[in-house]
């Protein structure tokens, strides 16, 4: 079968949904891969065939709009109207209605709008059987509706998507028949409607859901269908350096807080030098990718740390005895597949409750960005290294992780699902 995928142009994002691209290529399907024309060396660099659509676009938008801001104080919770999720008791029409208007006009309508012409014009031209697409990436679901394909959402972190759109449906149909407006599937129907169809629910979340964590980390939407796969991380073109070859003579922390710091914020949320220095006396070897422009304001480097502007995270993570991280679904999944316990300092969208129910499941601890000393990292970063409880809890996250089909064993299930979704022709 023809399978396409789409994203908007963020490479943490793309990275999630290359093994899944991957395994259907090694499976013999045709995948092509669409996103705008400056992210076509990107997707050929993970050797995979681009298809540059539209035009040139930021996603700036959507952080400015999510009032997120790592040095002006990062919100706990999430935006609206995502914020349903850590409240659904409490959460009223009027307060979902105002923020899923907000976010159609504010982030899915410029987010979208440069890419949809074009991806259906391929669409239309290729006749996928199979379109996959990430949840900021509607462009996606209109196209398949366009050219008659089954079509499914790649999650690269929680559903917060789906599980808001579930709240915004079930408190919609509490409102009288003659006041019910819905701003997400007005904009998609436009759309559909533009194209030859009707709005369907599935554009809002995909015939199915594709979900590449386990339960105990993610949020669920009841009324969607859920297709589990393991979490395989790809880090992009990389090299193992010969000092990652052998086991460490010391226990091995490493620090690193993601691409998002420094590609759309203006860095990191912790005081890096604070953290080093408060690490410096103990019989550890700290491992920090740290970004050029972030190590540029380091003052002293401690003699038990090693900084590196990248190293792959799959290949280190095995090596470390704790992982300091900032929460992002692709370094938690990465780390918890090699049951290595984690200290989580999130800072933005669902970063505060993946760390959450990370520490929930035993599996490690978090710490709040604003709290986030370089004494409250070491307190937390010897808990970690001599209570065992914590490698038991990553150990058993591990398995829970790896009891899941792997991307190649997931390619059937996602042949018999686009049958069963693709309309007749």
């Amino acid at each position: 079968m023809r399978v396409l995928f789409t994203a908007a142009p963020g490479t943490s994002i793309f990275l999630s949904m290359v093994p899944l691209a991957w395994a259907l290529r090694t499976a013999g399907h045709e995948v092509r891969f669409a996103s705008q024309p400056r992210f076509a060396d990107e997707i050929t660099r993970a050797g995979l065939t681009a298809v540059p659509v539209g035009r040139n676009y930021t996603l700036s938008r959507v952080m400015e709009w999510a009032g997120i801001d790592p040095f002006e104080g990062v919100r706990a919770d999430l935006p609206p109207p995502w914020d349903v999720v850590n409240d659904p008791a409490g959460a009223t029409f009027a307060h979902l209605l105002k923020g899923c208007a907000a976010q159609v006009e504010d982030i899915d309508k410029p987010e979208n709008f440069p890419l949809v012409a074009g991806l259906v014009d391929f669409a239309r031209a290729w006749r996928p059987d199979l379109v996959i697409w990430e949840p900021f990436t509607y462009a996606g679901a209109i196209a398949a509706k366009a050219s008659g394909a089954a079509h499914a959402r790649l999650l690269w972190g929680l559903d917060v998507f789906g599980a808001t759109r579930e709240h915004f449906l079930r408190l919609k149909a509490e409102q009288p028949a003659h006041a019910r407006p819905d701003p997400l599937a007005e904009w998609l129907g436009g759309y559909a409607r533009k194209y030859g169809g009707e709005f369907t629910e599935d554009m809002t979340t995909g015939h199915f859901t594709i979900d590449q964590f386990p339960g105990c980390l993610q949020l669920e939407a009841g009324h969607l269908e859920y297709v589990r796969m393991q979490y395989v991380a790809y880090n992009g073109p990389a090299s193992v350096p010969k000092w990652l070859w052998a086991t460490p003579a010391r226990p091995r922390v490493a620090l690193t807080m993601g691409l998002t710091a420094t590609d759309l914020f203006d860095g990191y949320t912790i005081n890096t030098q604070d953290v080093l220095d408060s690490l410096a006396d103990l019989d550890i070897e700290v491992v920090a990718t740290i970004a050029d422009e972030e190590k540029a304001k380091l003052r002293r480097i401690p003699d038990n740390a090693r900084l590196l502007p990248f190293v792959p995270l799959h290949a280190l993570a095995p090596t470390c005895s704790v992982v300091i991280h900032h929460a992002g679904p692709g370094t938690i999944g990465t780390v918890a597949r090699h049951g290595v316990p984690q200290l989580s300092v999130p800072y933005s969208f669902d970063e505060p409750i993946l760390a959450r129910r990370l520490t929930e499941r035993g599996a490690g601890l978090e710490l709040p960005h604003g709290k986030a000393t370089g004494q409250a990292v070491r307190e937390h970063v010897l808990r970690l290294l001599n209570e065992p409880e914590f490698r038991a809890g990553a150990a058993a996250l591990r398995d829970e992780m790896l009891a899941l089909p792997t991307p190649n064993a997931l390619v059937p299930r996602l042949e018999e699902l686009t049958a069963r979704h693709r309309p007749a022709a």
